[in-house]
């Protein structure tokens, strides 16, 4: 039997001995939906997140293409599951924030409280600000992320968001130094600074540095804590037509490089975007060792 892949699905490959395996699942199993049949292959092949959950959003994904490209049958559709990206396209409005303006040094802006509010208390004002302020608005993230909301007293001061990291950047990749095996099993020990924000009306000298160290000391650890695996290494995007990367540089980030300005399924070999620079943060001496480890 040919082991060449019918299928590649989020860096899965699928050949004829796993269309079969899936074939015989769904016969064996007449009366379960595809939710629940998708649950039944990820249990099967030990399909499972860093924190133990089933990658089950994955594999419903994998199905579905099976089943679109005539390898698999699957059974009917039992409900819709509703739309949660355009569900959470525009959060939920709150209450006006002040906007006088806050001004002075760091010190005298006193003690800063950063909270990190993904499934907590203050998320829905995390969203707003973003939503009202940052220049590229507010999505609502997929897979793995952090939201931290800095307030200064009871005012919040500035917004900074964290996700998965992207799968190929050619600049990281080859300062870590590792194998696509080795990426697979080391990306998401990786976070991606997909926003920070500096509330409009706040202009003190320091403070964008200063929060990105602050953030630098928790983020593993609460990483930890929600997708039971820690962090090793920061990385961000920065506009080089926008902005100079000054906080980054004085929080000790450095640069790796420009990105080729293509997506990830370009297929025409030319730039389609703007170029952007790739900064990093390692958070530990060893961390190349622990990134092409995979764990511990």
């Amino acid at each position: 039997m040919s082991t060449a892949a019918l299928l590649r699905y989020r860096g899965r490959s699928v050949d004829s001995g796993d269309v079969a395996f899936i074939r015989q699942l769904i016969a064996e199993n007449p009366g379960l939906s595809r939710r629940r049949l998708s649950a039944r292959l990820c249990e099967a092949w030990n399909w499972v997140q860093a924190n133990g959950a089933l990658c089950d959003m994955v594999c419903r994904g994998l199905m579905l293409a099976l089943h679109r490209a005539g390898h698999i049958e699957l059974p009917a559709k039992r409900y819709s599951v509703p739309n949660n990206v355009v569900a959470h396209r525009r959060p939920a409005r709150q209450l006006p924030f002040d906007q006088e303006p806050i001004t002075g040094t760091l010190a005298e802006l006193g003690p800063l409280q950063l909270r990190q509010v993904r499934r907590a208390d203050g998320e829905a004002v995390f969203d707003q600000l973003l939503a009202d302020h940052h220049y590229l608005g507010y999505s609502r993230p997929v897979g793995e992320h952090l939201k931290y909301l800095v307030n200064a007293g009871d005012r919040p001061v500035a917004c900074l968001a964290w996700s998965s990291a992207p799968r190929h950047l050619a600049p990281r990749d080859q300062f870590i130094g590792w194998s696509k095996e080795e990426r697979i099993r080391g990306l998401h020990r990786i976070a991606y600074n997909t926003r920070f924000l500096i509330l409009p009306w706040v202009k003190v000298p320091h403070l964008a540095s200063h929060l990105l160290g602050r953030v630098a000391r928790t983020i593993s650890a609460d990483w930890q804590r929600l997708y039971c695996h820690p962090i090793e290494l920061l990385e961000t995007f920065i506009d080089p037509g926008r902005f100079r990367g000054t906080c980054y540089r004085a929080a000790n980030w450095f640069c790796l490089g420009r990105t080729t300005g293509r997506g990830h399924q370009d297929s025409t070999n030319r730039p389609n975007r703007s170029l952007k620079e790739l900064w990093v943060y390692p958070l530990r001496p060893d961390f190349r060792t622990r990134l092409l480890r995979g764990h511990g």
